[in-house]
């Protein structure tokens, strides 16, 4: 679908997100279910979701709270989890920083992993899109995600235990990180950071609450870091 107004933008976007619909929906489910069984009402499961929306900082936060880790355990590792948002919103700086700051704290809110794949990725391919139609696109990757996020965290904890325990609602996790980090693996020091967070966070795996993901993070950051600036001074990536 070509892009040439700010219509065929949204809508763009709404068909581009619609397929993660299938990775948002069970995850979500999956988080309903898992909050009412830690003790959490369902008022709390959605004002979880609906404040969050951040399936991993999440779930780490529900583990480290069934283990009454101490309250600033349980923020510093959901925030840990959650600094690659950050990074996010650094990337789509360039596209979207001009626009009035409502709308930039609207875009900040719904921003998921989901709508900054899909938006960096076509706003680097169309580089002539407009600021509105950009915002737009991104708008339109987040509409039946949020849905189903909403309303599948609302199912999820309504239903609680109903739910048959061997439905595999856990496999969205890990499948969406793949989809989504594996092209995006450009650079070679891209996968030299990869690969150390991944060596690091199985090393860190016994490490108490959930803190070898930092560790892991850290380690990732500083290895890419260090190898793009070694490969800058021989003039290759």
């Amino acid at each position: 679908m070509a892009i040439t107004t700010t219509k065929s933008a949204y809508w763009k976007g709404f068909f581009d997100g619609a397929p993660f619909v299938a990775v948002a929906a069970p995850f979500a489910a999956l988080f309903g279910v898992l909050g009412t069984e830690a003790g959490l009402n369902l008022f709390e499961v959605m004002m979880f979701s609906v404040a969050v929306i951040a399936g991993a900082a999440q779930f780490t936060a529900l583990q480290l709270m069934q283990e009454n880790a101490p309250t600033l355990i349980v923020l510093i590792s959901a925030l840990a989890v959650n600094l690659r948002v950050a990074m996010y919103s650094a990337a789509l700086t360039p596209y979207l920083g001009d626009a009035p700051i409502w709308k930039r704290a609207i875009a900040s809110y719904l921003l998921v992993d989901q709508s900054y794949a899909l938006s960096h990725a076509t706003f680097d391919d169309a580089p002539d899109m407009t600021t509105p139609q950009r915002y737009a696109y991104y708008f339109g990757t987040c509409t039946l995600v949020m849905i189903a996020w909403f309303s599948c965290s609302f199912a999820g904890a309504a239903l609680g235990t109903a739910l048959p325990a061997n439905i595999p609602l856990d496999f969205a996790l890990p499948i969406t990180f793949l989809s989504m980090a594996a092209p995006m693996m450009r650079t070679v020091p891209h996968l030299i950071a990869a690969a150390t967070a991944i060596v690091v966070s199985l090393a860190a795996v016994s490490v108490p609450y959930s803190l070898g993901l930092i560790i892991a993070g850290a380690a990732g950051m500083v290895a890419g870091a260090q190898a793009e600036l070694w490969f800058e001074k021989r003039g290759t990536t």
